[in-house]
């Protein structure tokens, strides 16, 4: 089995693990099958548990415990670490899933606009993908 890594945002671990979305299913199946792990720091993760807990997501606790569980599972984590070289988000708190993916040099998998706007400046680094585009990364 051969296994890679990649940095999700956090809508993309929420199509992945919370809503199932068809999006995703490539991300979803790697993952299940241990094909895919995740790059992840202390922020990252924490901005996973916040996120859970928004009232507008109606998660109950015990569902949260849950995927904050399977998230930890599948996900390597490393010291955050700014890097000054890259390009800046417009949207200051994507910025950690670029400075990962620029630092493990590993796809960063995203829908928000402000991170995808950044896909050209970031190339040499890192590819930035939508989760569509990652199905195609991931069947390379």
């Amino acid at each position: 089995m051969i296994e890679r890594r990649l940095v999700l945002d956090t809508n993309v671990v929420l199509d992945v693990l919370h809503f199932s979305d068809s999006s995703a299913c490539a991300l979803a199946e790697a993952i299940r099958a241990g094909r895919l792990r995740c790059g992840a720091t202390g922020p990252i993760f924490g901005e996973w548990e916040r996120v859970l807990a928004y009232p507008d997501l109606a998660i109950d606790a015990a569902r949260q415990a849950d995927l904050i569980a399977a998230y930890r599972a599948v996900c390597d984590f490393f010291p955050e670490q700014a890097v000054t070289d890259l390009p800046r988000c417009a949207d200051a708190d994507d910025q950690k899933f670029l400075d990962l993916a620029a630092m493990l040099r590993v796809p960063l998998v995203s829908r928000d606009r402000a991170v995808l706007k950044l896909r050209r400046r970031c190339a040499t680094r890192f590819p930035i993908l939508t989760p569509q585009a990652a199905a195609g990364w991931l069947a390379a």
